[in-house]
């Protein structure tokens, strides 16, 4: 079957779906910064579920950057995705006003970026678990043959069990040459690889940067840099290390803090190369009520 045929099939059946037929929609629960999301109860499968809708010139905009075809539609990604630390896909489609939706799994818990902003106690003994199940499942992403690319505290979420779920997969492309070529700088611009902001090739060591900010900032309550309001700040990243984290912490354990300033390595060799390299030196972490 040649591959135009393939994807046409594929979307034949999804095409025209009227939202308000098909789902009752129980209020907004988020907005991404290409999507709408909402809790809605979908009739087809009698559960309460996550509708995305995806803006549909946005998504437009971002697809252009990339040749016709060889990448899949972030619903088409998510349902060939299956893992524990990965938030569960159920359907995906086009609405009758041509926009792409993705039907997934409510999870009722909190972001990871909401634990942190708010000092929660409930993230006191459970930061290396959380941030272990986080390279799990960015692990099983990159075996699948995928760069995240939006690797961030908003794109954590943990349910009401505990359980880690990678969310958000509108940034993620293929780990292929074609995709990793200098120019494509999208992501959260806190979280951004220098390799990024330098517009050179990228791989997904990319991933492993934006998790390394991500557990500095778990363990510290802060940034290793200063918040970026322009490219002129973001630039300063490629000129600067980050803060030692005991700045914030003097009484971190160094272990510990060799490893958050290993995590944030500017020189994508010098950092960790693998999301199964950063879990494996969480767990040997010395036992601490982190």
């Amino acid at each position: 079957m040649q591959v135009s045929t393939f994807f046409k099939n594929l979307f034949s059946s999804k095409k025209g779906t009227d939202v308000g037929k098909r789902f009752d929609l129980m209020g907004r629960s988020g907005q991404g910064s290409m999507s709408k999301v909402f809790r809605a109860r979908d009739r087809n499968i009698g559960r309460v579920v996550c509708l995305k809708i995806l803006d549909k010139e946005k998504t437009k905009r971002f697809e252009a950057r990339f040749p016709k075809l060889l990448r899949p539609t972030e619903g088409a990604l998510l349902m060939g995705l299956r893992h524990k630390n990965v938030v569960q896909t159920f359907d995906h489609g086009v609405t009758t006003e041509g926009e792409q939706f993705i039907v997934m799994e409510l999870i009722e818990g909190p972001g990871l970026n909401f634990l942190i902003e708010t000092h929660s106690p409930n993230l006191t003994g459970k930061r290396v678990d959380y941030l272990i199940q986080t390279a799990d499942g960015l692990e099983y992403v990159h075996q699948q043959g995928f760069m995240h690319r939006d690797i961030c505290p908003r794109n954590i979420m943990i349910t009401s069990e505990g359980i880690v779920k990678l969310i958000d997969f509108g940034l993620t492309i293929p780990n292929q040459p074609i995709f990793c070529k200098p120019g494509n700088r999208t992501g959260t611009p806190n979280y951004l690889a220098p390799e990024i902001i330098k517009r050179v090739g990228t791989d997904q060591r990319v991933d492993l940067f934006a998790l390394g900010v991500t557990a500095y900032e778990t363990f510290t309550g802060e940034l290793p840099w200063e918040k970026s309001r322009s490219l002129e700040t973001l630039l300063k990243h490629l000129n600067t290390s980050g803060r030692d984290p005991r700045e914030y912490d003097p009484n971190m354990e160094e272990t510990l803090a060799k490893f958050l300033i290993k995590a944030i390595k500017r020189d994508p060799r010098e950092r960790f190369q693998t999301a199964a390299a950063f879990r494996d030196a969480l767990k040997a972490l010395p036992k601490q009520d982190y």
